[in-house]
């Protein structure tokens, strides 16, 4: 740890460092701390672990990065960024430092949740604070509904069973088809948004994590269309110039066989 926080420095030194390490701030490297994060998940759900490794030194890279960039306005360094970590671990899992004692997975999660929640009335004290701060506006669209859902539902804002979701969901279809049928842009965008929000909320009270549903869904769906494309290629056409019939009877095809 201490080679690369060394690394670190070297590189942001201001006469011998790399010039483009040099030049970026806390919001230019975001998009490449996000980017890491993601090539974790992609080398995770490959189950390559060689890579795994790799790429998350290239997420601890970041965190450095971040550090070493506090650490030069006086703000804090690394040490401080592990030490707030390893405090806010302990005091969140009292069953494990502190001796408490919790029934099942259910109620540990509770108390999870109400120390995060007790940190967040700390930070606010001096001010009113929303139940919904500290969902971070960087996350996925759908990590982030889901959130801010389950925050609401902490204090009763919520179905109390999924009938009335999947109620929602049609009501928003509809709302959608007529903003289709007046072709009216707008409401189309506005509407689109009200659907996958409500279907975020039908996830989540069937207790399936939205993102990751999605990104099975993208996944299956390459498998299935690069069947379709491998059996046009072999016929020696272009998927272009091809009926959606045929297209459409190739994907049924694909999802008996590619999913066998």
């Amino acid at each position: 740890m201490q080679r690369l926080v060394d690394i670190m420095q070297a590189l942001r030194d201001p006469q011998t460092g790399c010039p483009w390490d040099i030049r970026q701030t806390f919001k230019t490297i975001v998009p490449y701390t996000l980017e890491e994060a993601y090539e974790v998940a992609d080398a995770i759900e490959q189950g390559d672990m060689q890579e795994l490794k790799s790429e998350l030194g290239d997420l601890l890279f970041q965190v450095v990065f971040y550090a070493q960039m506090a650490d030069e306005q006086k703000l804090f360094n690394i040490d401080d960024v592990i030490e707030a970590v390893c405090d806010k671990l302990v005091s969140r899992h009292p069953h494990v430092f502190d001796n408490a004692d919790y029934r099942d997975e259910a109620s540990l999660h509770t108390a999870w949740e109400n120390a995060k929640a007790q940190e967040r009335d700390q930070r606010a004290e001096a001010e009113s604070a929303s139940v919904l701060e500290g969902v971070a506006l960087a996350l996925p669209a759908l990590k982030r509904a889901q959130k801010l859902q389950k925050r609401a539902a902490r204090v009763g804002f919520d179905w109390p069973q999924v009938m009335p979701v999947l109620d929602k969901i049609e009501e928003e279809i509809q709302e959608l088809r007529e903003a289709i049928n007046e072709q009216d842009v707008e409401a189309c965008h506005e509407e689109t948004g009200d659907l996958l929000f409500s279907c975020v909320n039908l996830s989540r009270h069937l207790k399936v994590d939205a993102e990751e549903a999605l990104r099975a869904c993208n996944k299956k769906f390459e498998k299935r269309f690069s069947y379709i494309e491998k059996n046009i290629h072999q016929s020696g056409r272009k998927l272009e110039d091809c009926e959606l019939d045929e297209l459409e009877a190739l994907w049924c095809e694909a999802k008996c066989s590619v999913e066998k």
